[in-house]
Parts: C-alpha cells; sequence; structure tokens
C-alpha cells in the first residue's frame, strides 16, 4: 500500500449530501462528491491487511485494496483499469450498492471502514470524465448468436461479458429503454438516467443490439411498458434463431397483503408508483395510465426496506402532507449485533438520505385492514405487535389491546417481491419452477429446457443490483464454456 500508516493518520470522511432545503424540490443526484486531493487521502486509509474481507464480501469480487492504492497514489487509469476488470458497470454500483464490502472491511473491524463505495464511484466518473472508457468492440465474431430477455442489470452484464468474448448479442426489452429496475424503480435522487443512456450508448458502440418496445411471449406487462409500435415476439421463435436464450426477467411478481378493505382505491404496489414517477421525469406517455401522486396527501409506506425509503423520498418531492413508513418486523439495533460478527454482513438500522428528509417511521407495526371511504382509502387499523424466538424460529405476537389507526390517503406496498412472473415467456417455454416459484436451474444456469438459460433475479429471487451483475458475469462465463464445445 502507498501508505501503510493512514489510516491511523486519516479519519472516515463520506461526500454527504445536498443540503435538505434544496434536495427536496428536485429529482437530481442528492449524493456530493469529495474533491480529488480528499478522495486520495480516503483511499490511503485501506490498509495492508494480509486477508483482504472486502474482497470475500463483494458479489463481483472487487480487488479493492490494489485499486485503492492506485487511486491514493493518483493513478486514475491504473485504478480504473483493475476496477472495470472485474465490474462493468461501477457507475452503478457506486451509487446504488448497500457496500457489503465495508461491512467486511477489516479497518471496520474496531475503526470506521474504508468509504470503498465511494471510492468506486470517483474511479469510473474520473475514467470518463478523462476519457478512459471508450468503445472496445470484439477484434473477431465467433458465429455464435444469444438472445437476452431482460434488459436489466443481469441482462446488461451478460451482455456486455458475451459480446466482449465474441458473440453476437441481441438484448429484447419489453419497455421502451434500457435499464430495467435500474431506470424504472430507482428514483433519479438516486441514480441519474442518464447515466445509464451513456453506458448504452457505448456498449451499442461495441455490437449489442438493443431492441426495445419489444415484448417477447404473451404475459402481462407493468404500466406503461409498452408504447405505441411494440413488436411482439414469439418466444418460440427466439428458441428457433438463435445458438441459446437468456432469461433474465427479474422477480416482479409483488408481495401483497391480503386484508379486508385492500380493494380500495389508492392502495398501491411501489414499484408502480416509482415507475409513473421516473417515466413521468423522463418525458414518456404512460398510455392513458393515470399518475399515481402523493400531492396533499396523507402517505403510509408498509415495509421498511431500500423501496419503501424510495418511495418516502419520492412522496415528499411530490408534496405529500404526511409520510409514515411502517414495518411488521422490530427496529434494527443501530450497531453490529454480536449473532452476526464481523465480518458478517450485519442487520442494523439504516437512516437513508430519504429519511433525513422527513416522515415518520414505525416498527413491530401489524396491518389489519384498510378502511375505506366511498370506495377510497382513508385510513389503516394496525396493531403492535412483539418477536419472539420458539424452537429457533421467529414468531409474531400481537399486542392485546394495541390497535390503532393509522390516517392514509395513499398505501404504498413496498414489501418485496415474491418470485419471477410465471406467465408469459416463462409459461410459454414451459420451464419448471423451483419451491419458491423461480425459473428452476439445472447445475448451474440451464432451465428445464436445453436451449434456455437464466440468471439474475429470475432464478435465485429478487435481490441487490450487484448480485444480479455478478450472476450476469458468470453465466456469460457458463456460456463461454458451453458454446465453444461445439
Amino acid at each position: 500500500m502507498g501508505d501503510t500508516r493512514g489510516f491511523l493518520k486519516i479519519k472516515r470522511k463520506t461526500a454527504g449530501y445536498r443540503p435538505v432545503e434544496e434536495r427536496i424540490n428536485d429529482y437530481s443526484e442528492v449524493e456530493v462528491q469529495l474533491p480529488n486531493g480528499e478522495r486520495m487521502a480516503q483511499a490511503s486509509r485501506c490498509m495492508d491487511c494480509g486477508v483482504p474481507f472486502c474482497h470475500w464480501a463483494c458479489p463481483v469480487d472487487n480487488v479493492c485494496p490494489e485499486w485503492q492504492d492506485r487511486l491514493f497514489r493518483g493513478d486514475w487509469d491504473k485504478a480504473w483499469m483493475l476496477l472495470e476488470s472485474v465490474n462493468p458497470f461501477p457507475e452503478f454500483t457506486g451509487r446504488v450498492c448497500p457496500a457489503l464490502c465495508e461491512a467486511s472491511c477489516v479497518l471496520g473491524f474496531n475503526d470506521e471502514p474504508v468509504t470503498i463505495r465511494q471510492n468506486e464511484l470517483a474511479i469510473i466518473e474520473k475514467a470518463f470524465e478523462r476519457g478512459f472508457v471508450v468503445p472496445r468492440p470484439p477484434k473477431k465474431r465467433n458465429g455464435k448468436k444469444v438472445a437476452i430477455v431482460g434488459a436489466g442489470p443481469a441482462g446488461l452484464s451478460a451482455a456486455y461479458f458475451l459480446n466482449r468474448f465474441g458473440f453476437s448479442v441481441s438484448v429484447f426489452e419489453a419497455d421502451r429503454k434500457v435499464g430495467g429496475y435500474l431506470r424504472y424503480g430507482i428514483p433519479d435522487f438516486k441514480l441519474d438516467k442518464s447515466f445509464i443512456d451513456r453506458r448504452i450508448q457505448l456498449m451499442e458502440s461495441e455490437g449489442v443490439i438493443f431492441k426495445t418496445n419489444t415484448r417477447v411471449g404473451s404475459g402481462r406487462f407493468g404500466f406503461g411498458t409498452t408504447g405505441a409500435g411494440a413488436t411482439f415476439v414469439n418466444a418460440k421463435d427466439l428458441e428457433r434463431d438463435f445458438d441459446l436464450v437468456l432469461l433474465t426477467i427479474g422477480a416482479r411478481e409483488p408481495r401483497d397483503i391480503n386484508v379486508p378493505g385492500r380493494e380500495n382505491i389508492g392502495v398501491v404496489q411501489a414499484l408502480d408508483f416509482l415507475s409513473l414517477q421516473n417515466r413521468s421525469l423522463a418525458g414518456e406517455n404512460n398510455g392513458g395510465v393515470e399518475p399515481i401522486t402523493a400531492f396533499g396527501k396523507r402517505v403510509v409506506v408498509i415495509g421498511g426496506g431500500d423501496t419503501g425509503s424510495d418511495c418516502v423520498g419520492t412522496s415528499n418531492r411530490q408534496g405529500a402532507v404526511s409520510v409514515t413508513q411502517i414495518e411488521v418486523l422490530p427496529e434494527p439495533p443501530e450497531h453490529r449485533p454480536p449473532q452476526e460478527p464481523w465480518p458478517l454482513w450485519p442487520k442494523v438500522l439504516k437512516t437513508s438520505s430519504s429519511h433525513l428528509e422527513g416522515g415518520e417511521r414505525l416498527w413491530s407495526i401489524n396491518t389489519k385492514a384498510f378502511v375505506g371511504k366511498n370506495g377510497k382509502v382513508d385510513a389503516l387499523k394496525v396493531c403492535r405487535v412483539d418477536w419472539g424466538q420458539k424452537n429457533g424460529k421467529w414468531n409474531m405476537t400481537e399486542i392485546f389491546g394495541s390497535e390503532f389507526e393509522i390516517g392514509a390517503d395513499l398505501v404504498l406496498l413496498a414489501m418485496g417481491f415474491t418470485h419471477v412472473v410465471q406467465d408469459g415467456i416463462v409459461k410459454d417455454l414451459n420451464l419448471e419452477l423451483d419451491a419458491r416459484g423461480n425459473i428452476r436451474t439445472q447445475g448451474s444456469f440451464h432451465t428445464s429446457n436445453r436451449k434456455v438459460w437464466t440468471a439474475g433475479d429470475s432464478r435465485f429471487g429478487a435481490s441487490l443490483v450487484v448480485r444480479a451483475i455478478a450472476d450476469g458475469r458468470s453465466v456469460a462465463e457458463a456460456i463461454l464454456r458451453k458454446l465453444s464445445e461445439y
């Protein structure tokens, strides 16, 4: 390492956010960047630890110590080369990754960990600024064609690597634009969509073919996905025309809540709410679908995860009268609990930039019913619960007499996703499902159809963007081995 005592001299400093009173009035990215000198100083905190658990924890196998050292020395070119050798999209992970690496940083054992995620973002943005990132198409094609259905993180990652390996890659996307959850789930204030467009332009220059507004199969699609002039493709035609079909369609079946009053107007899925907001900012025509707005409303978000946090931030920007986020699970501890020792990922309280912008958070709250007025939601009937263990399993018990109501004009269901959408292409290709309802894989990425493979959330369920990217790389390597046999 360039400065083996840097961690003793420099304290952790995060980039921070734009002022609340400024950012709450727009959808521009909330996180700011440190000056180059301060960023290089933060990289000097990376220790010569011997065993880099940051690398162990990172799904894409980031060689963090190596590029941290290059960053500390001001060698931005080499730092970028090391970074992108394993991670095709550091501009995405540098913005939306929860930084599993930082939870396993050796320095974090008894001090604050290195700002690995923000250092990563600084490197890739400097690489674009200085012109290091240029199209690099393969010198030779291998004659094999792969169709990828779904242009989210896993599909983009697979396309990136397969194209570099010399395959002719066509990516089919039902939506108007590429990106999947990156574009239509994550709010612009966390990930500006121009960074997706910048990467897609590079991949197109390298030879990847993107066919947007193209529906493969007969399934249902979300609000405003396909527009006028959409192309419809038979799934069997892809199976016939390509050497291999890769499904990277995510796990988009939302978890619902089956309680009285669910039918009331104003109880909607979080992704529909977030997607329509992103489409509106992009100037997309939603095909006659009325926008879901929080303006002037009492908003209740059910679900305490990142999607719920995104709903809080979006509701505040839209002008909600009040925002309350409820979670059935108990409030996590602020510090690492004994049962999740370093270097494991700890379940601790996470306060996002959206939470800092206003709203109330309630824990151990179970929703019993929705109260309607003239067919529209007006309140939630809830109760408090206790959690305890019995025979090694957690059990929820309602607290007697703890029932109360929360007024609401808009309820956003941000409780995650259960499994892949099972109709449409999954049904058309007669693919087997596993016990969780996702596409069953045989061995590695094989489905029950010998010419159809799958990767990302569609095979292991809803997870992190960084895990989808890693799975896209892994399936590309597996396809290379498989098709090279012929």
